[in-house]
């Protein structure tokens, strides 16, 4: 199905991070962009566009961008960001009959006490983020199950809001723009009503530190 040439400019934007902070940095070419995306533009289009069209829905939407980040820094949110290393994360497949087993992780990971613990479960797969020192029992636990992927010695970044972040439109999006422009791989992302977790490796943990302190302060 064919959609508006301003549709498809947004599509096209929104797929790349990069794009869209390089326009509301006002770093880009509005004409050279359209010239680089303009047979995608006319693929969702459906039709030939001319580059022109292109140039004012790139316009257009660079406003709405820019818009958009200094209406979500209006009110400032106040936060704090907590980094703990050694991390063990593991994915595998949903066993149903496993689930209830995972209650014998809180006889062994104490988060009161400083430990990392959390649980994801999805409908097809199930991942278990934990302090590294208790590798060995979370591998006993699995023994059985059906691995899809390991890593070890992560970092969890992890930014305590001090207000309902999620009121706020827009937040993790840019958050994982910022990260994604700074070439920094995310392993898992977990989020609750005032927290937001990013699991990454070991050499990206200062990097992502410094990228997600400059987001925090300078758009929040």
């Amino acid at each position: 199905m064919s959609v508006s040439v301003a549709s498809a400019v947004k599509t096209i934007i929104n797929r790349s991070p990069f794009i869209s902070e390089m326009l509301i940095q006002e770093v880009i070419s509005f004409s050279n962009l359209a010239k680089s995306i303009q047979p995608k533009v006319e693929s969702l289009h459906g039709d030939k566009v001319n580059t022109s069209a292109i140039v004012m829905a790139i316009r257009r939407y660079s406003d709405e961008l820019k818009a958009s980040q200094k209406e979500m820094g209006a009110g400032k949110i106040d936060y704090e960001i907590q980094m703990k290393t050694n991390i063990y994360d593991v994915n595998f497949s949903r066993d149903d009959s496993f689930i209830p087993k995972l209650s014998r992780l809180y006889d062994i990971v104490h988060p009161e006490q400083g430990d990392f613990l959390n649980i994801t479960l999805g409908s097809h797969e199930i991942t278990l983020a934990v302090s590294e020192n208790h590798r060995t029992a979370v591998d006993e636990l699995l023994k059985d199950q059906r691995i899809v992927h390991r890593y070890s010695d992560l970092v969890a970044l992890t930014i305590v809001f001090h207000g309902d972040f999620l009121q706020t439109p827009g937040i993790l999006y840019l958050a994982i723009r910022k990260l994604a422009w700074e070439n920094i791989n995310i392993i898992e992302i977990v989020s609750t009503m005032n927290v937001l977790t990013f699991v990454i490796t070991r050499e990206d943990s200062y990097r992502a530190y410094e990228a997600l302190e400059a987001f925090l302060d300078e758009e929040l």
